[in-house]
C-alpha cells in the first residue's frame, strides 16, 4: 500500500517500455515466470513465453514462493536469458527485476535464497508516508480513478537508458577508489583484519559480486551528480544499498538485534579512506 508497483508502472510508462507484474504466491509454478513448450495437433510444438519476457518486471511479494520457484529467476536476472524445454531465449532490452518482500516473521514466507539475494542490486528500505504526504495522497486519490488518470507519456527512450548504462561504464575510477571498494566488501568476510567488533555476528559476508554492484553504482552515483569521476563519498552512499542484503547475520547477531546497517556503519568508519 506505499505506491511500489506504482512507481514501476510509471517508470516503465515513461520510457515507453514493457511492464510485467508476477505475483509471487505459494502455489505459483516456475513455469508460470519463464512460459512453457506447448503442443497443437497441427501446428506442432510452439512456446508460449511468461511474464519474464518484459522490460521492467515486478516480483511482487517475492518471498511468498517457495525456493525452487524463486529460483527460476536466477537465469534471467544473471544471464539476461531464460531456457524453455531445449530453447534459449535472450531476453528483451533493456530489462529490469524489481522485487517486493514481506518482513520474514510474516505467516506464509520463505527465506530467499542467497543466490538470488546477491543477484539484485540493491535492496531498498521503503517506510511509510509523513503525515503530511499521507493527507496528499487523500487528496489526489479522489480526482485519480486509475492509472490511466496519470496520462503518463515517454520522456526518454529505451534506447536511451541502454546508452545511460553504457555511460556509467565510462566514468573514471582511480586504482585508490578500486581498492577502498575491495577493501569494503573484504571487511564483510575477514572483519577481524579491520578490527570490526560486530564481526563475528556476520554469518556470510560480500561475494566479488558486490564488489562488482558497488564498482557501477559508485559510478552511477557520479553521474547522477554530473560528475565524471569517483570519489569515496559515492562510495559510501551507496554502500549501504548495495550491502545490507549481502550481509547475512548469524543466530547470536539475530538475538542481539544487530542489522546490516550497524555492520556498514562500523565498516565505513574502520576501513581507511584513500
Amino acid at each position: 500500500g506505499i505506491a511500489k508497483t506504482l512507481m514501476i508502472r510509471s517508470f516503465a510508462a515513461i520510457t515507453g517500455a514493457m511492464f510485467s507484474r508476477i505475483q509471487f504466491t505459494p502455489d505459483l509454478l516456475p513455469t508460470d515466470i519463464i512460459g512453457i513448450t506447448a503442443y497443437h495437433e497441427k501446428k506442432g510444438f510452439f512456446v508460449i513465453k511468461g511474464p519474464i519476457f518484459g522490460n521492467f518486471i515486478l516480483g511482487d511479494e517475492i518471498n511468498r514462493s517457495p525456493p525452487k520457484v524463486q529460483s527460476a529467476l536466477l537465469e534471467a536476472m544473471q544471464e539476461r536469458q531464460v531456457t524453455i524445454g531445449k530453447n534459449t531465449f535472450q531476453l528483451p532490452q533493456p530489462f529490469f527485476v524489481l522485487a517486493t518482500q514481506n518482513p520474514i516473521e510474516s505467516l506464509g514466507t520463505y527465506p530467499l535464497p542467497a543466490a538470488q539475494m546477491d543477484r539484485f542490486l540493491f535492496k531498498l528500505n521503503v517506510d511509510y508516508p509523513d503525515i503530511d504526504s499521507e493527507k496528499g495522497i487523500l487528496e489526489e486519490n479522489i480526482t485519480i480513478k486509475d492509472f490511466k488518470s496519470f496520462n503518463l507519456k515517454p520522456v526518454i527512450s529505451k534506447t536511451d537508458i541502454l546508452m545511460f548504462q553504457k555511460t556509467v561504464h565510462d566514468v573514471y575510477s582511480d586504482e585508490r577508489i578500486k581498492q577502498y571498494i575491495v577493501d569494503i566488501v573484504d571487511a564483510t568476510r575477514n572483519p577481524p583484519k579491520y578490527d570490526i567488533k560486530l564481526g563475528k555476528y556476520i554469518e556470510y559476508g560480500g561475494s566479488p559480486r558486490a564488489s562488482i554492484s558497488l564498482y557501477i553504482s559508485s559510478k552511477a552515483e557520479a553521474m547522477l551528480r554530473r560528475k565524471f569521476f569517483v570519489i569515496p563519498e559515492y562510495v559510501k552512499t551507496v554502500a549501504y544499498d548495495v550491502l545490507r542484503h549481502r550481509i547475512l547475520i548469524n543466530y547470536e547477531g539475530q538475538s542481539e538485534k544487530i542489522t546490516p546497517k550497524q555492520i556498514i556503519d562500523e565498516i565505513l568508519s574502520k576501513v581507511p579512506i584513500p
